[in-house]
């Protein structure tokens, strides 16, 4: 269960995340700055002459919000990635240690908590994890001939001038 984004913004501990619910929010007022800072520009251009207003209308401001849209849409991108990480990595090690049977009370109290105490019959040990078999290879369906590639018996070192190389 997710906290509220005021419980979340005032958490001291740091367990619950905003960035991950402000990032669109975060996008849009970039997206707002860019626009003022490329009308700026323009208007700024056209202050200085008329030509220079147009080049900075049709080919320098757009190209500079492109450029700076992109770039703040990366930066975003990679900040989003960092805490989804983070989130996904929490959710791994609560199913792992849910897998191993250890309770989700345990697993929320953090480093350094202990259990609460438990009366003896209903506490179970964990069962460990089965053990994979050994890895072994099933035997041919068919027997390799000798002389083959995985037979028995190595083939022969030269075969006296038959003019191939071996490859």
């Amino acid at each position: 269960m997710q906290k509220g984004f005021f419980a979340s913004l005032f958490d001291i501990s740091f367990s619950s995340l905003i960035t991950t619910r402000i990032i669109k929010v975060l996008y849009v007022i970039s997206l707002i700055v860019i626009g003022l800072f490329s009308l700026f520009f323009i208007i700024a251009a056209f202050t200085s002459s008329a030509g220079a207003g147009i080049l900075t209308l049709v080919i320098l401001a757009p190209l500079g919000a492109l450029l700076y849209t992109v770039y703040t849409r990366v930066i975003l991108e990679f900040i989003i990635v960092v805490f989804r990480i983070a989130e996904y990595n929490g959710e791994l090690v609560a199913l792992q240690r849910q897998q191993m049977g250890l309770s989700a009370q345990a697993s929320s109290l953090g480093i350094g908590g202990t259990a609460p105490a438990t009366t003896p019959a209903a506490t179970t040990a964990p069962t460990p994890p089965a053990t994979p078999p050994a890895a072994t290879t099933p035997p041919p369906a068919t027997p390799i001939p000798p002389g083959t590639p995985g037979g028995s018996t190595p083939p022969p070192a030269d075969s006296g001038g038959e003019g191939e190389s071996p490859s």
